[in-house]
């Protein structure tokens, strides 16, 4: 900014308009000054409403050539408003201490502003803000707490959403708590230093509010699940199947390679959200897994990995609590009845598998894609069927072994959802998914190939909370296309080799 001496009164004057929000905010006592309105249609009444709702006992004079009928309803119960149906004139600024014009005449707001700037008044004029001495935010109220919300005149459309945002984020209860704490204020003895550590530890449940019981045990549930799962399963497994034991005594080389893919395919899926069904998947069917031993496989293993990195993302406060509740019955439903129809087709694995791999060779394709369109599109409404679309992602994902993340979260993002909360809560509900249809294969199945389920679950639990902290640290896009480009490989070699089999 460049400035310069007056020479007639050595001030300094810019040459450049000054940048930045320059608005000082202050709470006026209306209650306690004389305010003027001059104008009485839409846009008076609009002005004249906001004056009223944030302070009754205003002592208002109002000034205009034409009533609205609405005009007069609102004021009938405020004895202090004072109605003059008369063109304005410089006099009827005489004993005003604030102005507010609210007139659809351009030329009368700019000559109403020149008079009462010689008069020394401060004046606000509807939708012009450069006429404007002061503006009127978006107001959040509850009780003695209020709130100003300043776009300086830039969008008044965005200062009503972050009002909408605060009036639901912040309890009613909120004015109860004000009031204690005044009456705490006036009981409190001692020195300064001994008064503030006192507020301290009573506010303190502001910023640490008290969770409901899920939330506040999230971590212990998951836990607790995953190991009431898995010892249960181990228990029955080590007491009905001969081939459970004998996997511990003689360790198949194949656990090794599905421990590696474990980890590894974690690690991608924390990195962009969505990935591990369809790489397990398509790794499992190269590996010689029939599909539904393959997805059941997959989703055991995310028994424990997914409660892990949903403990992440909660404890990062990347979970939408509303939007999990939504999603998680009709997924549940949707997961158990896939896994009942896979498992039904489990000696016609020779047939199905290929329908399997043509799955996720088009989820490897919309992967490659999503890579090289990897920001999101910014949706007008945001997406409504969120019951549906977690039915639909259960159903595919248990049927075809992955692609819960791939349909789910890209749905909630392309929908005009927050990537990172759609992530946190894709994550954690995935945990309980994993569960149910994981408990439907094992019924249906038995035990079978668990070199590659006990390789899986190790490997990503491994590798769940590293992924949930590096997420953000790796090119999602360098990823995205590997693993477009790895999918498709192996689901397309799947195919070729049931066509020759055919021949």
């Amino acid at each position: 900014m460049q400035q310069s001496p007056n020479p007639d009164n050595n001030a300094i004057v810019f040459s450049e308009e000054e940048k930045g929000n320059q608005l000082f905010p202050v709470f006026v006592k209306l209650n306690k000054l004389r305010t003027l309105l001059i104008g009485a249609g839409n846009i008076g009444l609009e002005k004249l409403t906001a004056i009223i709702s944030n302070s009754h006992q205003a002592q208002i004079t109002i000034v205009a050539e034409i009533i609205s009928p609405e005009v007069y309803r609102l004021i009938a119960d405020y004895p202090r408003i004072k109605v003059k149906q008369k063109s304005f004139d410089v006099t009827d600024l005489q004993d005003i201490d604030i102005v507010f014009a609210a007139t659809n005449n351009n030329i009368l707001n700019e000559e109403i502003r020149a008079v009462t700037h010689e008069k020394g008044l401060l004046i606000n004029v509807a939708d012009k803000p450069d006429l404007c001495d002061f503006y009127l935010g978006s107001i959040v109220q509850k009780g003695d707490l209020k709130i100003a919300i300043s776009t300086n005149g830039k969008s008044p459309t965005i200062a009503k959403r972050l009002k909408q945002i605060l009036n639901e984020g912040l309890p009613a209860e909120l004015d109860a708590t004000l009031q204690n704490m005044s009456a705490l204020r006036q009981t409190l003895n001692g020195d300064f230093s001994a008064k503030v550590k006192k507020l301290n530890k009573v506010t303190e449940s502001l910023v640490n509010p008290k969770k409901s019981f899920v939330e506040a045990n999230i971590k212990w549930l998951i836990w607790l699940v995953a190991v009431l799962f898995i010892a249960t399963v181990g228990i029955t497994l080590w007491n009905t199947e001969p081939e459970f034991q004998t996997f511990f005594i003689n360790i198949d080389p194949l656990f090794y390679w599905f421990l590696g893919a474990g980890f590894v395919f974690a690690m991608v899926d924390g990195a962009i959200g969505m990935s591990y069904g369809v790489t397990s998947a398509s790794f499992s069917l190269a590996m010689g897994l029939p599909p539904a031993s393959a997805s059941m496989a997959i989703h055991i293993s995310e028994v424990m990995s997914n409660g892990i990195a949903g403990w992440m993302h909660y404890r990062m406060g990347n979970v939408n609590w509303k939007l999990f509740k939504i999603l998680i019955i009709p997924a549940i439903i949707g997961a158990v009845l896939g896994a009942y129809i896979l498992s039904s087709l489990e000696h016609y694995s020779a047939y199905v598998k290929p329908v399997v791999a043509v799955y996720t060779l088009f989820l490897g394709g919309i992967i490659l894609m999503k890579a090289f369109n990897i920001k999101r599109k910014k949706a007008e409404h945001k997406i409504k069927k969120i019951g549906f679309l977690g039915f639909v992602g259960g159903f595919i994902d248990a049927a075809f072994g992955g692609g819960w993340g791939s349909i789910v979260l890209s749905s909630l993002i392309a929908g005009g959802r927050h990537p990172l909360f759609s992530l946190g809560t894709v994550k954690i509900s995935r945990f309980f998914i994993a569960t149910l249809s994981s408990l439907t294969f094992f019924t249906m199945l038995g035990g079978k190939y668990w070199e590659a389920v006990i390789g899986l679950i190790i490997g990503s639990a491994l590798a769940s909370p590293i992924a949930a902290k590096v997420s953000n640290k790796i090119s999602a896009k360098t990823i995205m296309v590997a693993v477009g480009v790895i999918v498709m490989a192996v689901s397309l070699r799947s195919v070729i080799l049931f066509i020759l089999k055919l021949f």
